[in-house]
């Protein structure tokens, strides 16, 4: 039966860790010079309906150092629900291909491409969830702050959206405790709100003081996303007071990580001072996509080696 990457609710802690021990083992040898040509011969197939530095630049470095090879297909390519169906598409790909990640903008697009193919699919970022994203911030928060992330207090400031249903997500998987800030209207789908609370993950707060008081990593993304445009001046004037800054992060632990998921609209969720500081662990988490992803390849693939590579 074949497996997908869809969100982290669908896998268990156990995998979690796994997942993690061996994105890190992979980058280590990596950068020690060894080979893992685990997926030689293995096709990936990329989808892309939102562009992306990140998204594109890890997965297609990342089957090379797998072995494998990566087509990218960008969006006027093959038109998906449009041109083509869903459906027609995933049974074609999956004539051809070992793998399918789609970056795309409805999460059931994502969905109904898993259902429809017979070869495993990665959410690469839907408007709903970015499980690739949160898989490479929970690597870099390990390797901050060590194996045990159920001492962690995270905060997330800003847009209840994708990344910060993610990091619910997460919190629910890995056992931390998470603090989101978010201003009136933007807050997360009911449906995560719920959990959180149901399962008392945190706090869902509008006041990012409150949010980030003592938290060991301090956590924010664009308030503007893909697909928003037209809504821009008008955002800015809501998160007015949800800037990361010097001043914010007083309330924070004095070592707290400072994370992004990128790409920054620098001045406006997060300063240049703050960024750029010694605190920030931006480009640990851009890097750490390549790794968690190869991680994720190899364990759709080929499963087996996930447990002789990282035993629990």
């Amino acid at each position: 039966m074949k497996r997908d990457f869809l969100d982290l609710s669908s896998i268990t802690a156990d995998d979690l860790n796994r997942l993690l021990a061996l994105a890190i083992r992979l980058k280590g040898e990596n950068k020690a010079g060894f080979e893992h040509p685990l997926l030689r011969g293995k096709t990936l197939a990329m989808l892309f309906q939102k562009p992306s530095l990140r998204t594109r630049m890890t997965f297609e470095t990342g089957m090379a150092q797998l072995g494998g090879h990566a087509i990218y297909i960008a969006p006027q390519d093959i038109g998906i629900g449009e041109r083509e169906s869903v459906k027609d598409v995933a049974r074609n790909l999956s004539r051809w291909v070992d793998l399918i990640m789609i970056r795309t903008f409805a999460h059931e697009t994502c969905v109904e491409l898993a259902r429809e193919a017979s070869v495993p699919v990665i959410n690469g970022l839907t408007d709903m969830l970015h499980p690739c994203q949160l898989l490479a911030d929970l690597m870099t928060l390990r390797e901050h702050r060590g194996p045990d992330l159920r001492k962690l207090r995270v905060a997330f400031v800003g847009d209840g959206f994708n990344m910060a249903q993610s990091w619910i997500e997460a919190a629910a998987l890995a056992g931390f405790e998470l603090r989101i800030a978010c201003p009136a209207g933007y807050e997360p789908q009911k449906s995560f709100v719920e959990r959180m609370r149901r399962e008392k993950l945190g706090i869902l707060t509008k006041d990012p003081v409150e949010a980030v008081k003592d938290a060991d990593a301090v956590y924010t993304d664009t308030w503007t996303s893909m697909g928003q445009e037209k809504e821009s001046a008008k955002r800015r004037r809501d998160f007015k007071g949800f800037q990361v800054n010097r001043e914010l992060l007083k309330h924070a632990r004095r070592d707290a990580l400072v994370m992004h998921c990128l790409p920054a609209h620098r001045g406006e969720e997060i300063t240049d001072e703050v960024i750029d500081g010694a605190q920030s662990v931006v480009l640990d988490e851009a890097e750490n996509r390549l790794h968690a992803q190869k991680a994720v390849m190899v364990w759709l693939v080929k499963p087996e080696i996930l447990s002789v590579m990282a035993p629990a």
